[in-house]
């Protein structure tokens, strides 16, 4: 059978013919809280761009002066020439500020937990996952030998069944998201550490969503729940708060050296730019020093929980900047994704398989930089839509 027999995209051309395709919309300006996409205005709840620092003037300056400076690209791996002194102070200040003695970059968040599951479990390893954990988590255990089993989303009774059932002995590595992308849920990390101690395991947290918006001045789950020397590694990515593009791990120097020395998605890659390392930088030295961003974003999110709510519009309880809007079946939640783009509104769309049948949603998601009349102006369209199609 011919290889390429399966790429039938029938499904993408019917959803364009019928002008509902909801992808690859073309952004024209700045990832900003108003953006031109297509041509026209359209208010952004589909970034994450938790502190709006993608325009920040100081970001901007510090990737043009890198690229003045180093350069358009790196041209090689780290554990070869590719290692600029950028990359050094970002390692350095990512692992103070996340209370961790080392980091480790990595060229994209994706790329960041590949690197670090499939170095540190092997043959006879566990990791332990939440079924809502990000894809890449996912590909990672695949990429490992380790056996990979799965719990049910924030269930500890479910955990505890889990780890019950590995061989004494057995590496664990317990992996979750800290904020789940989807949900805006945040993980139940008291009660994990409290099993991890209990069986042995080790303990990985993805902050892709929670660096910047949970814990002291942004510094991210294990902050939040203050239990930052009871979380062997934290992961993170520039690509949201940090306004960049990368990833990285944050842990003892001790694992850090050795994901170092023998993670091939690490060795074989080559490292992020020098504008993407200065960016990242120079975001996370404003995140320092203007702590009250992360609050304001809270305060922003709460606020757009409270006007959905005065609106009828039905969500999910949460306390991040990630609130689904769910919409339960396929066709009805493409009809509303695009009328709310045709009314200058801009939302994640999500179905299955990134999300359950019968539990397609609509994502939104908050900036620093928004403000109340924005927000009351994009609840007013999500308002009017929504009751157009009878939710």
């Amino acid at each position: 059978m011919d290889i390429f027999t399966k790429c039938n995209t029938d499904y993408v051309d019917e959803a364009m013919a019928a002008g509902l395709y909801p992808y690859f919309h073309t952004l024209q300006s700045r990832q900003d809280v108003e953006v031109i996409m297509e041509g026209k205005r359209r208010i952004m709840l589909g970034s994450n761009n938790y502190l709006g620092l993608t325009v920040h003037p100081r970001v901007t300056e510090a990737a043009r002066r890198a690229v003045d400076k180093y350069g358009s690209g790196c041209s090689g791996s780290r554990f070869l020439n590719g290692t600029l002194d950028l990359h050094v102070q970002l390692e350095e200040e990512l692992a103070s500020f996340t209370g961790k003695e080392d980091a480790v970059i990595f060229s994209t968040g994706f790329q960041s937990n590949l690197g670090i599951i499939s170095a540190l479990a092997g043959r006879g390893d566990y990791t332990v996952c939440d079924r809502e954990n990000h894809a890449s988590i996912y590909d990672a255990c695949k990429l490992s030998y380790a056996k990979m089993l799965r719990y049910r989303h924030n269930d500890m009774a479910d955990l505890e069944r889990v780890l019950q059932s590995i061989p004494d002995g057995a590496g664990i590595l317990i992996i979750t998201d800290g904020v789940f992308s989807m949900s805006g849920d945040i993980c139940d990390l008291e009660n994990i550490v409290k099993l991890s101690k209990q069986y042995g395991a080790r303990i990985m947290i993805d902050d892709a969503h929670s660096l910047g918006v949970l814990g002291q001045g942004g510094r991210g789950t294990a902050s939040h729940f203050n239990l930052t020397d009871e979380v062997d590694i934290i992961m993170g990515t520039f690509s949201k708060s940090l306004a960049s593009l990368g990833g990285f791990m944050a842990t003892s120097r001790r694992v850090a050296q050795y994901v170092r020395h023998t993670s091939r998605p690490f060795i074989f890659s080559a490292s992020i730019t020098p504008a993407s390392a200065a960016s990242a930088l120079e975001a996370l030295r404003i995140l320092k020093e203007t702590p009250k961003l992360p609050l304001r974003l809270l305060q922003l999110s709460s606020y757009m929980r409270e006007a959905l709510t005065q609106r009828n519009v039905k969500i999910r309880t949460s306390a991040t900047p990630i609130i689904p809007i769910y919409t339960y079946e396929q066709e009805p939640t493409m009809l509303i994704n695009k009328r709310l783009y045709d009314e200058g509104l801009y939302v994640n769309m999500v179905l299955p398989p990134a999300t359950s049948p019968g539990e397609c949603l609509l994502r939104t998601s908050y900036m620093a930089s928004h403000t109340e009349a924005l927000l009351d102006e994009a609840a007013d369209i999500i308002k009017k839509v929504l009751v157009e199609h009878g939710l």
